[in-house]
Formats: C-alpha cells, structure tokens, sequence
C-alpha cells in the first residue's frame, strides 16, 4: 500500500505533534523554571521543537540561565513581564528555556555569552542572534520586532573559522611565548588577578604563577599572593564560601551567587597554597569554604549540591542581606540551594576536599571526599566506566566522566587505594571510546554518538583538564590508551588558531604544554601499609607542594606497582625514593630524611 501525503497534512499532522509538546510541558516548580508565572509558555528542548517552529511558522526563543544567577531573575521580573515582550513570543515565537547547569553541552555553547545568554533561531535551526546578559524590556521587545522584520542573522552570527590541525602535542616555541607574554601582559598589578572588569580568582593563572615562584621566580610569586589576600575579599564572613565575582574592576562589588566550581577551584587552590607557603590565611580560607560546603551544600546522602542563589528575593539585589549576621540571615531566610546532584560538579568538590586533606591534614575532608565518591559512582554511573550528569540522563557529556575521572586519580593520591586508579582508567577508556569525533583532534563536550540537535564540539578548559588529566595517569597507569587520550586533547589546544583565541585565560594550557614534555617528581614509599613509619614517608610526599607529582606506596604484599617503571630494590626496612626526569636518590629510611631531600627540589 502508498500513502500519500499532501503538504496540508503534513502540517496538520506536525501541529498535532506540536500540541502534544505543549501539552506535555515540565510543570511550574520544575528547575527550568527560574521564578513564578509570568504568562510565557516556556516550553522544554525537545528534538521536536524546530519542526514545531517550522510548522507554525514561528522562531525559537532559547533563554539560557542558571539557578543562582541575579540577572536571570531580574529579566523574569522585569522584561518578560512586559506586555509587549510576552505578546511578541507569543505570536512569533517558541519560547524555550533552559538550565546551562543542567545542560553542560549547551552552557559550553554559550558560555562567552555569559547568563542570561538569549539566542533566537530560525525554524531550522539556524541563529538568528545572541545576546549576552540583561536585555531591558525595550531592548528585548525591539529585538524581537526587528527579528520578525527582517530575519537575516545579525552581527552576533559570524561562520566558523575553519582551522588546520597539525599533528603536534605540544605547544610551538612561538606560541608558547606569546602565551607567556599575555599571562604577563593581562595581570592588574593594582588590584590582583588578571583581566580586568569582573575580579576573580583565576585557578589556572594563579597556578601557574605558583609553579613558577617555587622555581624561584619573585615577580611571579607576588602574582600570586597579592591574587590571593584579594580574592580574601570575595570570601562570605558569616558563611563561608566565595562569591563568583566582582564587578566594577575591584574587589568590593561582589555578586553573592555560590557556585559549586569556585568554591572547589578555590578550596583546591588555598589548600595548595597552604602547602607551599604555611601561611595560615590560606588554610583559614579553604576550611571557611569546606565549612560552608558542609554546612549548606551537603545532602544527607552524601553527595554535594550545585548552587546557592545570589538572591534572597528573585530580582531583588541582596547587598544588604549579605552585611547581615549568620543568625539575622536565618532569620529571613536562606537563599534558594539547587539541589541537583551532578555527577560533574560532585567530581570538582571531591578533587578539592582531597587536596584539603592532602595539604591542610584535614581527616572530614577525605570522608567526606570518599562518601561523595561512592555515592557518585552507586547514583550516576554508566555501564563502561562514565557518568550520567543527573539521574536518568539520556544525553551524556564529557564533564561529568572527566571531573570523576580526575576526582579518582586524585584520591588515589592520597590513599594509595588502587581501586580508585583503576576506576580513573575506566574513565578514560570511556571517554576514549564516546567523546572522540574520528579524524579530529580535541575532545568533544557531549557524546559523538548521542542524539543531539547540535554536533557536539571541543570546550577549551575540558580540553585542559583532559590533557592534563591523561597525561598525569598514564604515568601512573603505564597505559598507552591514556597517554594517546592526553594527546587527542593537546594536539587541539596546541593548534595556533585555539591556543591564542585566549588572550586572558592562558595558564592552563601553559602548564598542560609544560607537562606534556617532562615526567612529573615521582616519589614512592616502599614498605607495609601497616608500616607506621611508611605511613608517615608518605603522608610527607603526598603533602609536598608541588603541582606536577605522582605519589605511590609500593606494599610488596599488594603485588608491582600498576606502572612498575622503575626497579626498586627490596630493602629490609621501609624507605622512600624521590626521581626527576634525569636521576634517583638514594634510599630515604625515615620522614625525617624524606623532608630534607624534598626541600632541595624545585618542581
């Protein structure tokens, strides 16, 4: 039998379809809603949403935000209440609004756009435009018009440059240099950190100017101190925990918003610097923050939050409520807490409560780094080694199996449990195996072999993060799957055309290209791990402040080394050795050995 469809009933037939969408919607109280009612029909990302469009003749409105962010709130509040906004949308329009947290594939689409980003697509597809940030109700009502006008894409809209890989893993000579001279070129010597307009601690720049003041470099030492003692500024007094940024190019307009990456980033980063310089500032700041992590962001389960709004009242600047005592800002109440379980975000705080204790001797971090861990790998895991983001996810996204991935390297660093290493390697293989487009270097965001309206495309900090990660393990593991992982992701960023798009972020890919050429300080406990002295040995080396290392006790009774590139000798008694990329040392016999030999090294 052929059926035969005239073109009035295909259309009648999609509009059914569209109807059914529509009726189908996520109800009110659902996380993609970011405040009340205001009269829009804002509709969920669906595959069907372009061919509702295109039946209905209408455009795609997509309204990128987050839970915690004030602007959002305020665009709720003020221009999507607009008279003339709503009747805009909903003649014209498909409105659909989404969580960028939610959604990491489209938030690392958008992320130079900021939230709230605003994109408008045609029914194929296509953008039309993309705004960043607040948009008045004037402004979105005659962007709105304009775009029914005349649909053409705006200047928003430009074609991708088209890039030729090579096939190098590290960075050339000239790039490198000129990546050097902008992390030096871009830092606010007057108010700390780099970049100017929003302040904040950079991780990455601030990292490497750590590595570089423990070669010896004074200028690059007073980078990063005076970043720290101003990024003190941005540390909550009653709470704990830090704010996302200031705005005004200084320190003292914050915006109270807590995300679960800057208070990771930034514990991770305070507990290094307690390692390295033992001044009790930074170990303050890293337990204000696990406080304030404890205190409001741990579920009973176990695993961590996402976020704690900036507001206390949507669309209402909360200044005053953050003057406030902890007992008088209880007594009004607590800022909405998104209570999302990420897989990603639950991998960036486990990796920073590992180097609070790794640093800082902090016993409640490792638990609760452990706790996390396991609740993680018994909610989200994927057959294969990966992560769901959230619970009955179908999309997945390289976020989530990285950041766990990182966080179980990281716990084997500080445990010595080689569970955790193994469950790092699965990690890989299964970023190996789903985020890796044929052809092409860098690693992707979501999976090449999922079903998303959009390919999924490489994110430059992911991109980081995977190198240095896969190189770090393969190490380790002695696996050749990881080092060739760690390359995959290099050869994208050591290109010239991505490596020098960054003119402000540069130090991670500055110290993934520094890492990617030499071995790390290998340092390796040999003895019982019942040994008390062992014990200690390697307590010592796992607490030596250095950002490049690999750490592992080798107990005879647990069989070689998962890596067993060196042949250590069998020795009566425990001991420990320290190797650089040129030479060994001789056997150390106590902690107190060990120290001295450590401070001679400058890695």
């Amino acid at each position: 039998m052929v059926i035969r469809w005239d073109e009035e009933s295909v259309n009648i037939n999609v509009k059914k379809l569209c109807l059914i969408a529509l009726l189908c919607i996520i109800p009110l109280g659902s996380h993609c809603v970011f405040a009340g009612d205001n009269s829009i029909d804002w509709q969920t990302w669906t595959p069907d949403i372009f061919h509702c469009a295109e039946a209905e003749h209408k455009f795609v409105l997509l309204d990128l935000g987050t839970q915690w962010c004030h602007w959002c709130h305020v665009m709720d509040v003020q221009t999507y209440a607009d008279a003339r906004v709503r009747k805009l949308i909903a003649e014209k329009y498909i409105a659909v609004r989404m969580d960028a947290d939610e959604r990491p594939d489209f938030g690392n689409r958008y992320e130079d756009y900021g939230w709230p980003a605003t994109v408008v697509y045609n029914a194929q597809g296509g953008e039309i435009v993309k705004r960043q940030g607040f948009l008045s109700p004037d402004e979105m009502a005659s962007m709105l018009a304009a775009i029914i006008a005349d649909p053409t894409p705006g200047p928003s809209v430009t074609a991708p440059v088209k890039v030729r890989y090579g096939d190098q893993d590290v960075l050339a000579k000239s790039v490198d240099d000129e990546l050097m001279k902008r992390h030096l070129e871009t830092y606010d010597s007057e108010q700390g950190s780099w970049g100017h307009g929003q302040k904040f601690l950079d991780w990455n720049n601030t990292e490497r100017a750590m590595r570089l003041a423990k070669r010896g470099d004074a200028a690059e030492e007073h980078m990063a101190r005076q970043t720290l003692a101003a990024q003190l500024n941005l540390l909550d007094p009653a709470w704990g925990g830090v704010y996302q940024y200031s705005t005004d190019d200084d320190w003292q307009h914050p915006h109270f918003e807590k995300i679960m990456q800057m208070q990771a980033e930034d514990m991770r980063i305070y507990s290094m610097a307690w390692g390295q310089w033992h001044d009790p500032t930074y170990q303050n700041a890293a337990e204000a923050i696990h406080h304030f992590l404890t205190r409001f962001m741990l579920d009973p389960s176990g695993a961590f939050y996402t976020s704690m709004d900036a507001d206390l009242v949507d669309g209402v600047h909360s200044a005053d409520y953050f003057k406030l005592s902890d007992a008088q800002r209880v007594a009004r109440g607590i800022p909405r807490i998104d209570k999302h379980e990420y897989a990603r975000e639950n991998g960036w705080v486990i990796g920073a409560l590992a180097d609070l204790n790794e640093y800082g001797g902090d016993e409640s971090a490792l638990s609760q780094a452990i706790a996390a861990a396991n609740w993680v790998i018994a909610n989200r895991s994927v057959r294969g080694g990966g992560f769901f983001h959230d619970k009955a996810d179908s999309d997945l996204y390289l976020g989530d199996t990285l950041a766990m991935g990182q966080a179980f390297l990281q716990l084997y660093e500080v445990t010595a449990d080689r569970d955790w290493l193994m469950r790092a390697e699965q990690a890989a293989d299964f970023i190996g195996a789903h985020f890796i487009r044929s052809g092409e270097p860098g690693i992707m965001t979501a999976d090449v072999h999922g079903s998303g309206m959009f390919a999924p495309q490489q994110e430059f900090d992911e991109n980081v993060g995977a190198a240095r990660w896969a190189n770090l393990l393969g190490y380790y593991s002695g696996r050749d799957a990881d080092k060739a992982l760690a390359k995959t992701a290099m050869m994208w960023l050591a290109t010239p055309e991505v490596a020098l798009r960054q003119r402000v972020n540069v130090g991670g890919v500055l110290l993934a290209g520094d890492e990617m050429t030499a071995p790390p300080l290998h340092i390796t406990v040999i003895g019982g791990k019942s040994d008390g002295e062992a014990g200690k040995m390697f307590r010592l080396a796992a607490a030596f402040p250095t950002f490049f290392k690999r750490v592992e006790w080798y107990d005879l009774a647990e069989g070689p080394l998962p890596n067993p590139d060196i042949p250590y000798p069998h020795l009566p008694r425990p001991a420990a050795f320290v190797c650089t990329a040129t030479a060994c040392s001789s056997p150390a016999f106590s902690a107190a050995i060990l120290e001295t030999r450590l401070r001679r090294v400058k890695n």
